[in-house]
């Protein structure tokens, strides 16, 4: 009934997404997954919402090795081996405290003249703290499609700008909406789903460009209505139960609780 469509993630948050064929899910994720992130000259995370040019940025970036490469959309490409600096602590959403350091290298030079702002990379100090809430999300097709339709979009909305880790193809509109608590099998590994994801205004941004194109929070308000805390939800969260790696294609099969 359900099949895994899109795996997307992405090394740095913010930064232009890679949708791989499969991954593999440990206890805190894809460990590589946000790994890295970008703070201005106050120490504020600079995410999609606020900088939402660094989707242009294609980060490459290997833990176990040390090594980072960003492609600039001009051409550019700044790579090195990744030299940590001093421990520095940001607020991430609902005021999280992540504890990283401060990368040193040329890429923080190259992202401020591309940002036009001075900027810096920041490593997370373990995989999975870059992640705002759990660490797997899931949004169906099958919402993305008649989310377009309630708008009256001419064309398809591309499910990218959502930034899920987990897109999947079958069933109707909004089931993922009541699989709170539920246990889904992804391939080899097994989450459970913790609740809807409020969302943010990355999701009105091109996933391409980064500039704003459609006014997502309002279409989902208008087809969704808010959520319980008054939030603007759309797609869930999920914790890993079971790890395991999880293919384009493979089943999604809800477990029970």
């Amino acid at each position: 009934m359900y099949a895994v469509s899109c795996l997307s993630l992405t090394p740095v948050k913010g930064m232009r997404l890679h949708h791989p064929d499969d991954i593999v899910l440990g206890p805190s994720g894809v460990a590589d997954d946000r790994r890295l992130y970008v703070v201005d000259e106050r120490g504020r995370l600079c995410g999609g919402a606020r900088l939402g040019r660094l989707v242009q940025v294609r980060p490459s970036y290997d833990d176990e090795a040390g090594w980072l490469a960003l492609d600039l959309p001009d051409g550019r490409q700044v790579e090195g081996t990744v030299a940590l600096g001093e421990a520095v602590t940001t607020r991430f959403y609902l005021g999280r405290r992540v504890t990283g350091r401060l990368v040193e290298g040329p890429w923080n030079a190259a992202l401020s003249d591309f940002a036009g702002k001075p900027v810096r990379l920041v490593r997370t100090g373990q995989p999975g703290q870059g992640t705002d809430v759990h660490p797997v999300t899931l949004l169906g097709q099958a919402s993305v499609a008649e989310l377009a339709r309630h708008a009256g979009c001419d064309e398809p909305l591309d499910a990218r700008r959502f930034r899920m880790l987990v897109t999947f193809a079958g069933g109707s509109a909004y089931d993922e909406e009541a699989w709170d608590g539920q246990r889904v099998r992804l391939g080899d590994a097994v989450v459970r789903v913790r609740g809807p994801v409020p969302r943010c205004a990355v999701t009105t941004r091109s996933p391409d460009t980064g500039r704003k194109d459609f006014d997502a929070l309002q279409a989902i308000a208008a087809a969704r209505g808010l959520g319980p805390d008054g939030g603007v939800d759309f797609g869930v969260y999920a914790e890993v139960v079971e790890p395991g790696r999880v293919r384009v294609g493979d089943p999604l099969e809800l477990l029970g609780p």
